[in-house]
């Protein structure tokens, strides 16, 4: 590698969603969710698909307890 390569090749700098703060990438991620509602084809989680959706979310948090396996045993 030549001087100027090595010169040229920074730590990586934030772009993008990461050079934002955290409350223009909320601004930006709000919009989104108002044009999707407008637009009707945001997903609109009804009783039954939540209730399953928790009961998924207790089984893996537990899984690890119950089981006596730690993460690397479990293929996802």
């Amino acid at each position: 590698m030549q001087e100027s390569e090595k010169q040229e090749q920074s730590p990586k700098s934030r772009r993008g969603f990461a050079a934002m703060s955290a409350e223009r990438q909320r601004e930006i991620a709000s919009q989104g969710g108002r044009a999707a509602h407008q637009q009707g084809v945001a997903h609109e989680w009804n009783k039954d698909e939540a209730r399953e959706a928790g009961k998924k979310g207790g089984q893996a948090s537990g899984f690890k307890r119950k089981s006596g396996r730690d993460d690397q045993d479990v293929l996802l």
